[in-house]
């Protein structure tokens, strides 16, 4: 399999960043890591081999970047506001230079899906929502979509524009509706084993239907719990039966 790390000085973190490239050919896959965990948390944990099948035979190319949560949601010892302002930040980089950076790398403008599992799928599943004139889908895998959940009691107007169950029911722009509405893809899936709230995915799916927006529910069983053995049987599962492009 062919591998590639960059790495470059951010301008929107003010800080290196690196990103992994796995593949050739295909559409993009934004991969975002789980918690605190670093751009090569998939291919530790085997999500990379697992889905060799579709990054080899040309399907997809993956871009696997890091995260800054230590530096946000997951920094208990920053100011509230820091955080909100912080995960700004990290959206800016995400639009403004990984995204231009997988065109580039592309040689034009590929279809990108969002992916992530735990709070990884919370930056997939948001970010999408905010551009879906960039994002073509997502794969929100054990994911919580309300803010609320992460920022401990503080909340303010960047809390509210990153929080998918807050902005999502008042949405009345009809240009980024109709994006959302034009031949996505979006799943969001949960088990229902230990650790798992599957509730909070259901929610956010009943959300996007009552705004007009298909999306696909998937809640697996109770044998499935919120750790790595659900997410690698679930994205290959999702990339060959869900997500045809």
């Amino acid at each position: 399999m062919h591998k590639e790390i960059h790495k470059w000085f951010s301008p929107a973190l003010n800080k290196e960043m690196e990103l992994a490239v796995y593949g050739t050919y295909g559409y993009a896959l934004l991969m975002f890591p789980t918690a605190g965990a670093d751009f090569l948390e998939y291919e530790r944990f085997g999500l990379i081999s697992d889905i060799s099948y579709f990054i080899n035979s040309g399907v997809l190319k993956v871009f696997s970047v890091g995260n800054i949560n230590h530096e946000s949601w997951l920094n208990n010892s920053m100011h509230p506001p820091h955080k909100s302002i912080r995960h700004g930040q990290y959206n800016n980089y995400i639009i403004s230079e990984v995204v231009p950076f997988i065109h580039n790398h592309c040689n034009g403008l590929v279809p990108i899906i969002t992916t992530g599992a735990s709070l990884g799928a919370f930056h997939a599943v948001n970010l999408f929502l905010r551009h879906p004139d960039i994002f073509k889908g997502t794969i929100g895998m054990s994911g919580i979509y309300d803010i609320k959940y992460y920022s401990k009691g503080h909340y303010d107007e960047h809390c509210y524009f990153n929080s998918p169950v807050d902005y999502m029911p008042r949405l009345t722009d009809v240009k980024i509706l109709r994006e959302m509405r034009n031949d996505k893809r979006i799943i969001l899936a949960s088990g229902e084993g230990e650790y798992e709230d599957p509730g909070a995915s259901v929610h956010m799916s009943n959300i996007l239907r009552s705004k007009g927006v298909p999306n696909h529910l998937e809640i697996w069983g109770r044998d499935m719990r919120h750790d790595w053995p659900t997410w690698k049987k679930m994205l290959p599962f999702f990339l060959g039966h869900r997500i045809n492009l």
